[in-house]
């Protein structure tokens, strides 16, 4: 059974394996970040909208294929096995909107059949940062190997903690004056980060920006 032709046409899909997300944008303009556990536990396939209780345990599931199906949507395959669920334009469009809602009442279900839903790798992080240009320069290093806090789960947050490490560095590291790469691929600002990961933060202009001797 397929579900009626849809009204909402995608212009851009992007699957980010790295930080489990996967962003579309429609041809209205509006553009959606929608988690990997969040389209497998709002799953369209007719088994688990049956299920009495939440579908749990996919903090960690990723997105191994997306298949097109015709010109309404694209089936999802996850990496749990999961690859029943065909998701209309029309249906990942809701999904987008209605997201912060939809999470909210997944998380009261969960409360209620007692299920404690856990962040995946949570704790300290060993990386690997290299610096280019300037920042090298700046810092009077090229590389270096550091043991970063849990609360460091994702690039943006990568950025803050650096700027706070030194008197004076703050400015080194605003988003805009740094492209970030996490394993040689260009990042996203929400692209997590893992043990044993190589983070490479490239200056976006060759003219560093004016700053005091860093201590």
């Amino acid at each position: 059974m397929t579900e009626r032709p849809t009204q909402r046409h995608p212009t851009e899909i992007n699957l980010h394996a790295k930080s489990r997300r996967l962003g579309i944008r429609f041809d209205d303009g509006a553009s959606f970040e929608l988690p990997c556990e969040y389209l497998r536990v709002f799953s369209r396939a007719a088994e688990v909208r049956a299920m009495a209780e939440p579908v749990t345990g996919k903090e960690a599931v990723n997105i191994l294929a997306i298949e097109p199906q015709g010109q309404y949507g694209v089936r999802i395959q996850f990496d749990d096995g999961h690859d029943t669920g065909i998701y209309s334009w029309d249906s990942l469009y809701r999904l987008g909107q209605e997201r912060e809602r939809n999470w909210t009442e997944y998380l009261a279900r969960l409360e209620a059949i007692g299920y404690q839903r856990r962040e995946p790798e949570r704790g300290e992080k060993r990386i690997r940062l290299l610096y280019f240009a300037w920042l090298a320069r700046k810092l009077r290093k090229e590389s270096e190997d550091l043991t970063i806090p849990a609360e460091v789960e994702d690039v943006t947050a990568l950025l803050k903690w650096l700027g706070r490490r030194k008197r004076g560095a703050t400015v080194l590291f605003e988003p805009e004056r740094v492209r970030v790469t996490v394993n040689r691929q260009f990042s996203e600002p929400f692209t997590r980060l893992h043990e044993g990961d190589e983070i490479g933060l490239v200056p976006t202009s060759p003219t560093p920006p004016p700053t005091p001797d860093l201590i």
